[in-house]
Formats: C-alpha cells, structure tokens, sequence
C-alpha cells in the first residue's frame, strides 16, 4: 500500500480508502463487515471512512465495533455529518452549531474513539451562514474532536469561500469528497484547479461507478443476481438511471482490451484511473465480501502512461458527464 499527504497537511492516508456507504447496517451481515474491514487491515489499507447518516448512524458503529482492538494511531478515521439522522427532527440536519456538536458527539460514541482524523461536510448547507459552520468546525477542532476538516460535493466558489474562513479560524480544510470515475468528472475543469490553488486534496467516491465499471453488467442482459443494481435497499435508482444503457456499456466493454494488456481487472483499472489524477489523495471502495476488498487494493501503486489514458478517452468517446454544475448540493436541507 501507498501513502500520499492529504492536501497541504502532514497527514499521510492510503491511497485506497475503505467506504462503508450502502454495505454497513444495510446491505450485508455485521459478521461480514467486520471480515471486510480486517481485509482491508491485513492489505495495508489504514485509513477508514463512514458518516453518521449510513444506514442512520448504524454504518458508524458497524465499523468502531470491526475496529476494536486496532492501534488507534496506526488509524485514519473519517466521517460526515450533514444529512438528518436519528429521528431527522428539525434539528436533526444540516450544518448548524446545534446540529455539528451533537453530531460529532454521536458519531465519536458509536465509533468508539475521542476523535476522528477527518470530519467532513457531507454536502454545503444553503441554509446556515458558512460562517457558523465553520466556526462550529473550528471549535470542535480546538476541542481535540476531530484533526483536520474537510467537505463532500461542494463546488469551487465554496471551497474557495470555506477555504479562506479556516485560515482565518486557524484550522486546515484539507479535503473535498466529491463523485468522480472515468464516466464522472465533473470536478476537472473547475473544482480540481481551485483545489490545488487552495492546498485541498480529493477523496473520492464511486470510483467504479457503483460497479459498472467492473464489466459485470452487460448489455441487452438483465443486472447479475445479488448486484447493486437490483438491490432495492440502496443504490439501484443512482445506477440504473445514470449507468445501465447500452450506449454506456458497450463504452465500458471497450475497456476490456485495455485491462488486459496491464493485467489488471477492470476494477483495478477504474481506480488507478482515478489515482492518476495527481489531485485525487485516496479511492475510496466499498465491500460485500473480503476477496474484494483484496482485488481492490492491487490497484495502489499501478501507474497509468499517457497512451493507456488516450485509449481510456477514445474508448469513452463522447460519454462522460464533465459538466461542472453537477457538483452540487441540495438546495434545501433534506429532512
């Protein structure tokens, strides 16, 4: 495994993330999540990420249950806090004072640590001035909460806006969390720049595109038994609406040849794709079961030359979404 500084921090994280977004509390057994998450410990992976409202503060306990017993300082934890958790009262979401302090509370309890290395916007709250925010963030900071901050899906006129108040507040805003694979990329023409002017690295999502990218769906053929796309507890509407045509996957089966010739997965190409970006500081990926989570990790350290990047974008064509507006938030807190 390697390591790579997160944004103009000294923190050094792997450069593959284990994500507990729609497998922890929901998809699979607490048995296997905790097989999972050793996996990843056992491939050199040490820097973990959840957010309270996965499976409504269930992922979160999920994963300080599976890393009982580990060196905390050997540890990189991040979580989230934004959308409505718990009985999602009037309270219970955004990025309010009120809402921050009681969230890092909670999320602390169930992850059974004082603090997290990375506490994240999970989205920009249009409805508390941004100057509460952070000064709620810059106080949990100066508590010994949480090390370092960072947000998910803002775009460049926020992190800019954010940026310049954490300075000001003396506390580092480190990261975004953004979506971004070979089908997604939107953060390259104006998120990606103002990151590396501000010092903010990426920590990204999806980097397989909830698994399109791995070749598995084919097209005319229905989605495999026990994938996302037919589970109906989480992330069948993302992939079916944005992925599952057959325009998109006779592009993706272009990608075949190309793993291949590198002898690697199609998984294993979709996120060195994504590290090739000298932005991006980590992949983040998900598991169902432990061999996964193994497959995956091969991707860290494989480089990509610039003629396997020109095959990659002549395979894709015209197919990916590069519209900068699509790195949004939701207008209004979603209760």
């Amino acid at each position: 495994m390697e390591h790579r500084y997160l944004g103009n921090s000294g923190l050094k994280i792997s450069e593959i993330t284990y994500g507990n977004w729609l497998t922890h509390g929901s998809q699979v057994e607490n048995d296997t999540a905790t097989k999972c998450v050793h996996a990843a410990l056992d491939n050199g992976i040490s820097t973990f990420d959840t957010a309270d409202v996965y499976a409504n503060t269930v992922a979160e306990q999920v994963l300080g249950d599976a890393l009982k017993g580990q060196r905390r300082e050997s540890l990189e934890i991040f979580t989230k806090v934004y959308f409505p958790t718990g009985p999602k009262g009037h309270n219970d979401t955004g990025l309010s004072r009120k809402h921050i302090m009681e969230s890092i509370n909670g999320s602390l309890s169930r992850l059974g640590t004082d603090y997290v290395d990375l506490y994240q916007a999970h989205r920009y709250d249009y409805e508390t001035p941004l100057e509460e925010t952070m000064q709620a963030f810059a106080d949990v900071v100066r508590a010994g909460k949480a090390l370092y901050i960072g947000v998910s899906e803002w775009n460049a006129d926020q992190l800019r806006a954010a940026h310049y108040l954490a300075r000001d507040l003396g506390i580092q805003l480190v990261s975004n969390q953004p979506q971004y694979n070979m089908l997604w990329r939107v953060i390259e023409s104006e998120v990606v720049p103002a990151s590396k002017e501000l010092g903010i690295s990426q920590v990204v999502w999806s980097p397989i595109a909830q698994g399109v990218l791995t070749g598995k769906y084919k097209p005319g053929q229905p989605a495999p038994a026990g994938s996302r796309a037919t589970d109906e507890k989480g992330g069948k509407d993302m992939i079916t609406d944005r992925y599952l045509d057959d325009e998109t996957l006779n592009a993706v089966a272009k990608l075949e040849p190309i793993a291949a010739d590198l002898d690697l997965t199609m998984a294993q190409l979709a996120i060195a794709w994504v590290l090739a970006n000298d932005n991006v500081a980590t992949a983040l990926v998900g598991a169902s079961r432990p061999e996964q989570v193994e497959s995956n990790v091969a991707a860290a350290g494989v480089k990509l030359d610039a003629e396997v990047l020109s095959r990659i974008d002549d395979a894709l064509g015209d197919l990916p979404e590069t519209d900068p507006s699509k790195t949004k938030s939701p207008p209004t807190r979603i209760v």
